[in-house]
């Protein structure tokens, strides 16, 4: 599967697409209603296929509903669905119920098979009107979903979901194996200071965007604050604010992206460390949300993939940053504001991030049955 994203043309029809997105929130909200009263009276769960054959029913008698087509709405009974399945699994781990949405920040519909189509060039039908979208590539494959995106700003998006095939056949996953380019493996160690510590030591710093934005996203936020509520003026703050944070996120995701091809490009096998990014955002909270670590390696593998290179994670209760890389000897403990160390056993000197990444090297080229890789020693001609 491949997922590609168009943004729609700015034009007055877009309304109707607008509209659906808000009948689409007020039928979710009716769903969720109905959820909650089903449990109160019966103590039960509903069933899936129940809630959307009595949304029908209620569909047929409500014109502002059947704006929505009746496969957006099973949509929206199976998001639901699927929201309450991982609320039964991992309610233990803090995960929530689904709850009520405001419909004017209500984001999307997906259609399926039906109620779309297109009509060549960049055009697309959707229900009756056709709209037009920036085809900045070529969709190649069988179209699966089409789902309508609304930003914060309130532009429309729209992201189709193809079933990608290769030039010479059907993908069958029997090309799988990694392209030996450059013939490296590296380990990769990431940090608060340097974002990634490579294994042959060199370090990459983040521009960490957020830090840099951060009194442009102050000021922004006090003027929207002392406009009045429901006021034009503090909608135009509203949408000022939005800007800002939306500056951000693509300037860090294009940061990634670059870096991401950077990296595929030197090395064939690339080895992180299994990390607790929530824990990790509990202890020190903005600052790993704007280094994004989860999001670069998303990205990380995405870009490995097309290039057929590996991402390989090792596992977490490795002790890499605590195992020297020089002899294998374990520290006992190590506090995190030790940036250096010496190995009690071999009395050499370690960096803490570089000692890391080679361990890191080191463990998941084993993994991988490449042998274990030891750091280098210099050879000294005699």
């Amino acid at each position: 599967m491949k997922t590609l994203k168009f943004k729609l043309y700015q034009h007055k029809r877009n309304r109707f697409l607008k509209r659906m997105i808000n009948a689409s929130g007020v039928i979710y909200n009716h769903c969720i209603a109905l959820h909650k009263r089903y449990y109160r009276m019966w103590g039960k769960h509903i069933r899936c296929a129940k809630l959307q054959a009595h949304i029908a029913k209620l569909r047929k008698r409500n014109p502002f509903w059947q704006t929505v087509g009746s496969q957006a709405v099973q949509d929206i009974c199976q998001r639901i669905e699927k929201a309450y399945q991982l609320f039964f699994k991992h309610n233990k781990k803090g995960v929530r119920p689904p709850g009520f949405k405001k419909v004017k920040k209500y984001k999307s519909f997906t259609l399926k098979q039906a109620g779309y189509k297109f009509l060549g060039g960049n055009r697309v039908k959707i229900g009756n009107k056709i709209y037009q979208f920036w085809k900045s590539r070529e969709i190649e494959g069988t179209v699966k979903t089409l789902t309508i995106k609304r930003t914060p700003l309130g532009e429309l998006f729209m992201v189709v979901v193809v079933n990608a095939e290769r030039s010479r056949g059907v993908d069958d996953g029997s090309k799988s194996e990694v392209e030996i380019k450059t013939g490296k493996i590296a380990g990769f160690d990431f940090g608060l200071k340097a974002f990634l510590t490579c294994s042959d030591g060199t370090k990459i710093d983040s521009p960490q965007f957020f830090k840099q934005s951060l009194n442009a996203i102050t000021k922004a936020s006090r003027q929207h604050s002392k406009k009045l509520k429901g006021s034009t003026n503090r909608d135009e703050a509203r949408k000022n604010l939005v800007r800002k944070y939306e500056d951000i996120s693509n300037r860090r995701r294009d940061w990634f992206w670059e870096l991401a091809h950077e990296l595929t490009d030197e090395f064939d096998v690339l080895c992180f460390e299994t990390l607790n990014l929530k824990g990790m955002q509990r202890l020190w909270g903005r600052k790993i949300s704007d280094l994004a670590f989860g999001e670069f390696l998303k990205i990380l593998e995405w870009v490995a993939k097309k290039k057929n290179k590996l991402v390989v994670f090792i596992d977490p209760w490795y002790p890499s940053s605590k195992t020297c890389s020089s002899c294998g000897h374990i520290l006992e403990t190590l506090d995190l504001s030790i940036r250096r160390w010496r190995c009690p056993s071999c009395q050499s000197e370690n960096d803490r991030d570089e000692n890391a990444s080679l361990n890191i090297q080191r463990v998941g080229s084993s993994t991988l049955g490449v042998g274990d890789v030891r750091q280098s020693q210099t050879a000294i001609s005699v």
